[in-house]
């Protein structure tokens, strides 16, 4: 595993520092259609977590379905391939995780501030989406085992002379609603005196900063890296900024079940080299 994020630093540094030429495609910010997955009942690795394993079994026959929301463009945790199909870190380990677990869901693409208030309002049983673990969404959620580190970095375009903070004064930045980036920005928004504008996904952000219209935009550090690697013409001056891992959410005090059953995948997950394998379909090395 250190081995595995050393590497993954290593290449998302590699790609902060080129200068590249194409941009990224804008993306539908209405919730997407909503997409159905169902895992087998049984699982193909036995369970370490006796427990755990119990509750799958339960669940597997009790026919529930899991309504889980997800983003719609944060790759490479969840977005929308060529062929228009939702694919990603965070999804990829889901659909092993609940065919490991043993229990069905149905895969909402709502995109983030959605899920969320969605899941607060009672629409979803759960949400994966690069959701950062921060002790303000512990007062309201509960997060499975963390399953990536991540940290935030600032981007700009590939030719701006934009190389600080500092350099931002007076000027406007984009940041996406409800994001660990978007906090980042507000924390340091009236010490280097700029202003952020808000947008409900990804594509939008770096639309906006393509255009002009903002000089730079915040965001996870490793999806930035990953935009720039595919073309996106950003570059980022300065180094990631410590962030939070990720975590799988459910409502405060609810599906618990769930949330255990997503520990027990996940530790196979790792535990097998799944985990690993599924990094390496969207990381190169």
């Amino acid at each position: 595993m250190k081995k595995k994020m050393t590497a993954l630093t290593m290449a998302i540094m590699m790609a902060a520092s080129l200068s590249a030429c194409g941009g990224s495609s804008t993306a539908d910010t209405t919730a997407a259609p909503t997409e159905a997955t169902t895992a087998a009942n049984n699982s193909e690795a036995d369970s370490t977590e006796a427990d755990a394993e119990t509750k799958a079994s339960d669940n597997a026959g009790s026919g529930k379905v899991y309504k889980i929301a997800t983003d719609t463009t944060f790759a490479p945790f969840e977005f929308e391939n060529d062929k228009g199909e939702m694919v990603g870190i965070d999804l990829d380990l889901l659909k092993a995780i609940s065919k490991d677990q043993g229990f069905t869901y149905e895969l909402v693409v709502a995109g983030f501030s959605a899920a969320t208030t969605g899941l607060e309002a009672g629409e979803y049983d759960a949400v994966i989406a690069g959701m950062s673990i921060t002790d303000e969404r512990k007062e309201k959620y509960d997060f499975s085992d963390p399953y990536y580190d991540s940290g935030v970095g600032m981007a700009v375009n590939a030719d701006s002379d934009i190389a600080s903070y500092d350099d931002l004064n007076g000027k406007t930045v984009a940041a996406k609603i409800g994001t660990e980036g978007c906090a980042f920005a507000e924390s340091i928004a009236d010490q280097y005196g700029f202003t952020i504008v808000q947008f409900e996904d990804s594509s939008s952000m770096y639309q906006d900063v393509l255009a002009g219209n903002s000089v730079a935009c915040f965001e996870d550090y490793p999806v930035l890296g990953y935009e720039i690697s595919r073309g996106t013409a950003f570059k980022m001056p300065l180094e990631m900024e410590h962030g939070n891992s990720y975590g799988f959410a459910v409502l405060k005090g609810q599906n618990t079940e769930l949330l255990e059953m997503f520990n027990a995948g996940l530790k196979n997950m790792k535990d097998s080299g799944k985990y690993d394998e599924i990094l390496d379909t969207y990381i190169s090395k």
